[in-house]
């Protein structure tokens, strides 16, 4: 195979985290070369059986600096830029990750001539009072001031085996008496599979989306909080009594989990703020087609994925007999 019949280059920052490594597999099987930006190379070998050898290559990045940011885009068809982060820690803060680093990564696509597909998230806004969706709305803002062409995806919170949202409760309901209720439990989510959020991602890189526009991806549910705690306590066969928290309470504990070095808090007080809103797919992109059905993808149901990786969490795992909550 000559250079000039190589198929595409993909450079994926952030391809080694839960929605990036879903995108490699889906990449992979379409024949794409792949090149996945991490900080930490040595640390992204599970990536390599998703795909043929040498199809698949890690090379250091970190968005904070500029250069490697260029040099792990140089010579890419299309560049995915998967990285978020859910809470601060050290000198990756939103501003920094989210907004700093989304335009590093939009300048170098527009310098190498690739086209571009952003992973945002449903609620940004670039003046929302969390930090987490105002960098993700300025973000946009600068991405498609760069890249006018490029494609923006928001999706709702995403589940999958490595999710950070029914994971952490399953985890939480093995040894807490009680399971907490934010805000009353009453913020709306539309759950969405990682792996369709993969498959949406895919058909950008293909081309099969419209250049320049904004989609916004949910599953086919839409659920309260109480709801995803209760479909999950079924899953796990597990019983836990909810305590409702007011937002204000579980603001400060967030600002006292957050101080607790070393650790991942299990709740910000930012995260607070966004769950004051519901995270869904608006009307205006269900009407306009701007939806994962818009592009032709049925959306997974949830029944269908999360016993398939929250079972570890039932009294005997995959032996225990359900129907007999403990």
């Amino acid at each position: 195979m000559t250079l000039s019949n190589l198929p595409p280059l993909v450079t994926i920052f952030g391809g080694s985290g839960f929605v990036g490594r879903h995108v490699v597999r889906a990449l992979a099987r379409r024949g794409y070369r792949i090149r996945v930006a991490v900080r930490r190379p040595d640390l992204a070998g599970h990536l390599q059986p998703l795909g043929n050898v040498g199809q698949i290559v890690c090379v250091q990045a970190n968005l904070r600096y500029r250069k490697s940011v260029d040099r792990a885009v140089e010579g890419a068809d299309h560049v995915i830029n998967c990285v978020g982060v859910l809470y601060e820690s050290g000198r990756n803060s939103f501003d920094a990750v989210q907004e700093f680093g989304a335009r590093a990564i939009a300048e170098a696509a527009r310098a190498a001539g690739a086209t571009l597909t952003h992973i945002s998230a449903i609620g940004a806004d670039p003046k929302s009072e969390s930090d987490y969706a105002r960098t993700k709305g300025r973000a946009e803002l600068e991405v498609l001031e760069t890249v006018p062409d490029a494609i923006i995806l928001r999706p709702s919170i995403i589940f999958g085996p490595e999710d950070g949202f029914f994971n952490k409760f399953a985890g939480m309901a093995r040894f807490s008496p009680v399971l907490p209720l934010i805000g009353g439990g009453h913020t709306k989510f539309q759950p969405v599979y990682v792996g369709d959020v993969a498959e949406a991602v895919a058909r950008a890189v293909e081309g099969k989306l419209a250049a320049g526009t904004i989609y916004e991806l949910g599953g086919p549910q839409v659920l309260s909080f109480r709801d995803c705690l209760e479909l999950m306590l079924k899953t796990i066969d597990r019983k836990r009594p909810f305590l409702s928290l007011p937002f204000g309470v579980a603001s400060v504990l967030g600002r006292i989990a957050s101080l607790v070095p070393f650790i991942a808090p299990p709740i910000t007080a930012d995260q607070v703020v966004l769950l004051k809103s519901d995270n869904v797919v608006s009307d205006k992109a269900e009407t306009e087609g701007r939806t994962l059905a818009g592009i032709g993808i049925a959306p997974t149901m949830l029944d269908a994925i999360l016993p398939t990786y929250l079972v570890r969490y039932r009294p005997q795992g995959q032996y225990t007999r359900t129907g007999r909550s403990a």
